[in-house]
């Protein structure tokens, strides 16, 4: 795929998105919408691509969707055309969270609205100090529960401070943040690119079957009980120690010697 909405690159097992509409401050459209989920979805069937880092260009990583391009048409719309819009904006949501390969959002500047929910929905958040963050839905009028934010934002930095984050609508430093386990680290800004790439090497040379399997349990133990989660695991792990990595990392620690995972 070659996409038009934003920009992609790909070395070393490493695919990088970066949104490019910095003069927009990288806001999101009805077909960049579109766009970004049916490009999740491809990068599941990518087999060179093994970690996807996601990004902006210019002062934002995403300022949400564009007042001018979406907002004007939506007015215009009844129940049926709202709903295709919203349950558009959530497609893109699951595309990421269903994708059984590791996302880490490298946040070099605002990220609020529907910006705030694709940071969510990623696996790692590393930011720059200017990274302020914002689910700004209620400001507009809307529900704080927007693109999966209220499912995976409590999770995350537990129900006191999700209710605050999703209700008030207010923005929060950076630093702020990672103080409350929204964001996994905060650098200089001209480390961050360099820092999201550390991490997604990393994990591409991890075990790609392994990490997937992580991802999925950690997805479907959201909604488990503990028995259940625990019989889940269990089964997760006697199917990894079938998968050749396994062999491999035993092999390797025999050889002293560093694993070659597939």
């Amino acid at each position: 795929m070659n996409p038009k909405g934003f920009l992609y690159t790909e070395q070393g097992g490493v695919g990088t998105i970066t949104l490019n509409r910095p003069e927009r401050l990288n806001a999101l459209t009805f077909a960049i919408y579109a766009e970004l989920g049916a490009f999740f979805r491809h990068l599941a069937q990518r087999d060179s691509c093994r970690v996807v880092i996601i990004t902006g260009s210019g002062r934002a990583f995403c300022s949400g969707g564009d007042v001018e391009d979406i907002i004007g048409e939506l007015f215009a719309r009844d129940m049926q055309g709202l709903l295709d819009f919203t349950r558009l904006t959530v497609d893109l949501i699951r595309a990421m969270r269903t994708l059984r390969k590791p996302v880490v959002a490298a946040l070099n500047g605002t990220t609020c609205g529907a910006g705030a929910a694709i940071a969510l929905a990623c696996d790692f958040r590393i930011a720059s100090d200017a990274a302020k963050c914002a689910f700004l839905f209620t400001k507009v009028g809307l529900s704080g529960a927007d693109m999966g934010a209220c499912f995976l934002l409590p999770r995350v930095v537990g129900l006191t401070k999700a209710t605050q984050l999703l209700m008030l609508g207010d923005f929060i430093s950076a630093q702020e943040a990672a103080d409350i386990g929204l964001y996994n680290e905060v650098v200089e800004p001209e480390r961050l690119l360099e820092r999201a790439q550390e991490v997604a090497q990393k994990l591409s040379k991890g075990p790609a079957f392994g990490l997937a399997m992580t991802k999925e349990l950690l997805n479907r133990a959201m909604s488990f009980d503990l028995e259940t989660a625990l019989e889940a695991e269990a089964q997760a792990q006697a199917i990894c120690m079938q998968h050749p990595d396994f062999r491999e990392s035993y092999d390797a620690w025999k050889q002293k010697r560093e694993p070659k995972f597939r």
